[in-house]
């Protein structure tokens, strides 16, 4: 069946319209319209090749809401009708003990991810949620859980899971002091989803024009990483560091703010950070360490704990034809903090 995209034909074309075909069904597939789209920065970056290994044309897009249009013969938990949501992966091995404790994202044999990889079984290249229809096997397929504005939720299955990963897996709860690092589309959903555990969260930027906004979204105290004196304050106050930064950038400064056992963890660059020193580290028992979005059952932990807790990204909506300019502005970091595709703007029909 073929439907229409946007896609990327190579690294320096703007996106345009694009029709492929998706898969016939399969036993344990779900085909899903879809309804809204999530504009990642890595969306940017894999249209661009600035990571290397884009394959065109691309069809980006991993923050995907929809509603089910048909299902296998053996699915069972989903029907015609549900509104669903597919993040960043489509599938893995599903066999290797990272999937069997629910991290396909750390896949042994490589998870497949939502655009920009060759499928399992038949190899052709998976497109993304810009895009008018998509087919995903069905445990790559989440629920979305009454109570969340779907036309807000799409950035809750990246910038959402990447952010309350690490906070569950360092255990982070009432009382817990975390900083987050960077105020852009990862950095607003850390600031909420800690507030919503229950945590003390600080913002902590090289600017004073971000405290504002910074608690509005919940933090609680704001810290100035330019000020010397304000940072010796801070040193040893903080168990957790979220930090968000998406570009190469001097993580020494930060080291110092955690206490014993403390943890920064890296969740925006990904490439090199300057050059760390070990003193902060020896001296202090602390630890850097990375953190890639989350395994399926997590990411519906999540869904069901932010619907729980009323935790929302806050968006832009844009029509589908306005991706150009997005991109533009995502590359300025000109949004606060999250573009969303109504995807009801793409309205050539599937041939």
């Amino acid at each position: 069946m073929k439907t229409i995209a946007y896609a990327a034909r190579d690294a320096h074309s703007d996106l345009a319209p694009f029709e492929f075909d998706y898969r016939a069904l399969r036993a344990n597939d779900v085909a899903f319209e879809v309804l809204y789209c999530g504009v990642c920065h890595s969306d940017l970056h894999m249209a661009r090749n600035d990571w290397g290994g884009t394959i065109y044309p691309v069809v980006p897009g991993h923050e995907i809401v929809g509603r089910v249009i048909e299902t296998g013969p053996d699915v069972t938990r989903h029907k015609v009708g549900d509104i669903v949501a597919v993040g960043c992966m489509v599938d893995s091995c599903q066999h290797c003990d990272q999937c069997d404790h629910g991290e396909e994202q750390y896949c042994r044999n490589g998870r497949t991810d939502s655009y920009n990889s060759p499928d399992r079984i038949d190899g052709e290249l998976t497109r993304g949620g810009y895009a008018k229809y998509l087919v995903s096997r069905e445990e790559f397929v989440l629920k979305m859980p009454e109570g969340l504005d779907v036309a807000k939720a799409a950035p809750l299955l990246c910038a959402g899971i990447t952010t309350y990963s690490p906070l569950r897996t360092w255990g982070v709860k009432q009382g817990s002091r975390v900083g987050v690092v960077g105020l852009g589309g990862l950095g607003h959903m850390a600031v909420k989803i800690a507030a919503a555990m229950g945590a003390h969260v600080t913002m902590i930027s090289r600017t004073p024009d971000k405290e504002q906004d910074a608690a509005e979204l919940g933090a609680h105290a704001f810290l100035l990483s330019s000020d010397a004196d304000a940072m010796a304050k801070a040193a040893d106050g903080f168990d957790l560091i979220i930090d968000t930064v998406p570009v190469d950038h001097d993580i020494n400064p930060y080291m110092p703010l955690l206490d014993i056992d403390g943890t920064l963890v890296l969740v925006g660059q990904i490439g090199p950070v300057g050059q760390p020193t070990t003193l902060p580290l020896v001296f202090g028992r602390r630890r850097i360490a990375g953190s890639l979005i989350g395994g399926i059952k997590e990411t519906q932990d999540m869904l069901d704990f932010c619907a729980q807790h009323d935790v929302l990204p806050d968006v832009e909506m844009i029509r589908m034809d306005q991706i150009n300019e997005a991109f533009d502005r995502l590359d300025r970091s000109d949004v606060r903090y999250r573009f969303v595709i109504d995807m009801a703007s793409l309205e050539a029909p599937a041939a």
